[in-house]
């Protein structure tokens, strides 16, 4: 491609904006974590009296922040575990189940 019109060509013209759009000045990136964060303390949440129907009505409970931090080590992530090979073999074979739903939807010989 030679231009910018060529690039646009396949596109019906009416559907083309060509005024300037009115956007706001540009903002520090501290500006926009200031802005972003005012807007989202607008929002309620089960903590702040909105209501929750995550967990399909189980209650709102307390997790240790030592329930995050052990669930994300990456010998929990991965594909073996040494020392749980059930968790090992479930993704396995969820995987394969996957792969094997795809291809029957598809009707290809193989997914990856």
């Amino acid at each position: 491609m030679t231009s910018i019109d060529e690039l646009f060509a396949d596109i019906d013209p009416s559907m083309l904006k060509c005024e300037r759009l009115d956007l706001p000045p540009a903002m520090t990136e501290q500006e926009v974590v200031r802005l972003t964060s005012e807007l989202a303390g607008r929002n309620l949440s089960a903590d702040t009296g909105g209501l929750c129907f995550l967990g399909g009505g189980s209650a709102d409970h307390y997790i240790p922040s030592l329930v995050p931090a052990l669930t994300s080590r990456g010998e929990f992530l991965t594909a073996y575990t040494p020392y749980q090979p059930e968790i090992s073999q479930g993704t396995l074979q969820a995987i394969y189940e996957y792969q094997d739903l795809i291809c029957k939807l598809t009707g290809m010989g193989l997914s990856n």
